[in-house]
């Protein structure tokens, strides 16, 4: 049985941020009895916001590190009264992965290391150099502790594949795992890989997945539940009758027919 069983967002306001995105509007009661749940939707329908809110109210680690008092988060603290769970069992812990996430820890582990090398270079001179060596020593244990805290040293995989590293490293065990575009640098052959490690996981542990996605093999997944959301509604939709899925297959089967106007 899934940790989530039911969503409700028990407020009548329509404007402004973050009340007038479509996935607010209409999370009034949804069903989320589903070990993979999908939220689809174009830009702008809300499938992140709903998924930072539900991340706040659950108090899940991400890769932040930094809690939910940022101004990225200013939304889902917003929404928290409003927002309401039923489960179906205990809350176990999880995580929640958002791509930028990934993006900004991968940016402070370059920062940290300019700076601590920089900070080092200007004792030259100043500092005996058996000091300054053992300085060093300790930026550069600072850097790979920060590389080692989401499984193996990132220094020995490529950008995708300590992407895919990281994801596979924090679904070990029973929980809540809310992805936020999962997909963002990974390649069709990675996205399969991570679409195998849900699953085995799966047949391991009593997880729930909420993913929101844009990418049409992620949605694939055998046993996933998939929401549409759209200006005006947000429904249960089968996976071929999603608009991502179809128009995909549409401009790979006939490319032609959709760039035949562009000259």
């Amino acid at each position: 049985m899934p940790y989530i069983t039911q969503i409700h967002i028990n407020t009548e306001r329509t404007h402004p941020f973050p009340y007038d995105v479509p996935s607010i509007q209409y999370a009034k009661r949804l069903d989320t009895d589903h070990p993979i749940l999908f939220l689809v939707g174009d830009n702008g329908s809300g499938k992140s916001t709903l998924l930072e809110a539900l991340a706040f109210r659950l108090q899940l680690p991400h890769m932040d590190g930094g809690g939910y008092g940022k101004r990225a988060f200013q939304a889902a603290v917003e929404l928290a009264p409003y927002l309401e769970l039923e489960f179906g069992i205990d809350r176990p812990i999880g995580f929640f992965f958002r791509a930028e996430d990934f993006g900004d820890f991968m940016n402070s582990i370059d920062r940290t290391d300019f700076k601590l090398h920089q900070q080092m270079d200007g004792l030259d001179g100043a500092v005996p150099p058996h000091i300054i060596q053992q300085m060093k020593d300790n930026a550069n244990y600072q850097i790979h502790h920060m590389r080692k805290e989401y499984g193996q040293d990132l220094n020995s995989f490529s950008h995708g594949e300590a992407y895919l590293k990281i994801l596979q490293d924090k679904i070990n065990q029973r929980g809540i795992y809310l992805l936020d575009e999962p997909e963002a640098a990974l390649s069709p052959a990675k996205q399969i890989a991570l679409i195998y490690h849900i699953n085995q996981h799966l047949k391991q542990y009593t997880s729930q997945f909420i993913i929101a996605t844009h990418s049409p093999i992620l949605m694939s997944i055998p046993g996933g539940f998939h929401y549409e959301i759209t200006e005006g509604a947000m429904v249960a939709t089968p996976l071929k009758e999603l608009e991502h899925y179809s128009l995909t297959k549409g401009f790979l089967n006939n490319p032609d027919l959709y760039l035949r106007h562009l000259g």
